[in-house]
């Protein structure tokens, strides 16, 4: 919440918790000794872990206990092993690592998961709104969980730090996914991605100009492919190239340009986002028909829908399909294809937070003081504090802020 969206209550709320000083302070040499449990996943293909056993490691060393599930960290390429040399305890039993206090885990509970949490746990984990189910969200309140998504924690410069780690990965890997497919390996053109001296570039279409979009093009540009970005806002081209640090063609998406740009390409990567709701599909079937043989989409916006007319949802065990003889390439979770880096990149993000949640004394404080975690909570003690799933599944929203004043 920023400064100007406190109501006059909020305000009021604000003060009072601030005014005394003295049992502010107390409070906060009160460490509390946190009790962590990491389940295994249950998504599918979900093979991130939150964790690494060395933040595992420096969390016990701050007095903190980490229970972990057996297998939990396999599909990273953790051991059981890897983690208990850090003083974590490995758990072959489900309900005993959701017996902790802090349940910290990458897909959101389902209900058989929600069934064995306890009342008054801390949940930290991803929301994805659009695939909520009102039940699992009811059964949250009733056990009187305190919750965070993940996807709104928010860092000092106001930028979403996960989704931002994330979509730098996916946007570096959908290039090297494309290169794959580039390959004779893959029934490809067998085209190298990039260039070399005297051979012409490969050309690649991107479409987005955000974070995906950018590592994309950083990537691509390394390897010494021709790129070309086109996004709806200039704002987001400019962005784009002051941060890339090198002239880039970049267009708004002009129909003519853009049927010209996709139909000579030998790659077209989809990064293109909805703030709510579905991804806008820029790229008619018409358009993808008169491509290239051979011929490599990437459409990473495929969880909302997708860019590409043609696009259908696949998975990492058969990631492609062939239409027009256009190679598609549609996995909803790329991150998962680079697990162990997306648990370097989230573990850098959790265990200063868990940290926070321990030296000052629980995470009522943390969420007063940091405005960045703050937005991340949408339930408080069995209470829902977003106002958007409010208005959604037509629930009751309380202020947070004066949730954690009146210490309900």
């Amino acid at each position: 919440m920023s400064a100007g969206k406190y109501s006059g209550f909020s305000d009021v709320a604000k003060q009072a918790m601030m005014q005394p000083q003295e049992s502010m302070l107390e409070v906060k040499s009160k460490k509390n000794k946190l009790y962590i449990g990491i389940p295994k996943e249950v998504s599918f293909q979900e093979n991130r872990i939150p964790l690494t056993p060395l933040s595992v490691a420096l969390l016990v060393n701050n007095g903190h206990e980490v229970m972990l599930e057996s297998n939990a960290g396999q599909a990273a390429n953790f051991s059981d092993n890897n983690y208990s040399e850090q003083g974590a305890q490995i758990v072959y039993d489900t309900k005993r690592v959701y017996e902790a206090d802090i349940i910290i885990k990458i897909a959101p509970p389902t209900m058989d998961e929600i069934a064995m949490m306890k009342p008054g746990q801390l949940l930290i984990s991803a929301l994805q709104v659009s695939t909520l189910k009102a039940e699992c969200l009811h059964a949250l309140l009733n056990k009187k969980i305190t919750a965070l998504c993940f996807e709104n924690l928010e860092d000092e410069g106001g930028s979403l730090t996960v989704v931002r780690a994330m979509s730098e990965i996916v946007g570096a890997t959908s290039i090297l996914i494309a290169a794959e497919y580039l390959s004779n390996i893959f029934e490809g053109k067998g085209l190298m991605l990039g260039g070399i001296t005297g051979v012409p570039p490969t050309e690649i279409v991107i479409l987005g100009a955000g974070t995906v979009g950018e590592y994309a093009a950083r990537t691509a540009i390394s390897l010494g492919a021709e790129v070309k970005v086109f996004d709806p806002s200039i704002y987001k081209l400019r962005r784009l190239q002051n941060n890339i640090g090198t002239r880039v063609f970049t267009s708004v998406v002009q129909p003519i340009v853009l049927e010209k740009a996709i139909t000579t390409c030998d790659v077209a990567i989809g990064a293109m986002r909805a703030d709510d709701g579905r991804s806008p599909q820029i790229v008619s079937e018409t358009t993808v028909s008169k491509m290239k043989p051979n011929s490599v989409i990437i459409d990473v916006s495929i969880d909302q829908g997708g860019c590409f007319e043609t696009s259908e949802v696949t998975n990492h065990t058969h990631p492609v399909f062939r239409k027009y003889d256009v190679i598609h390439y549609c996995v909803p979770n790329i991150a998962s294809r680079v697990a162990r880096t997306a648990t370097y990149a989230l573990t850098n993000i959790f265990a200063p937070i868990l940290l926070d949640i321990g030296e000052m004394g629980g995470l009522k404080n943390v969420i007063w003081q940091k405005a960045g975690i703050r937005k991340a909570v949408y339930i408080y003690n069995g209470h829902l504090t977003n106002k958007h799933m409010g208005e959604r599944f037509n629930i009751p929203c309380k202020d947070l802020d004066l949730l954690v004043v009146s210490n309900h």
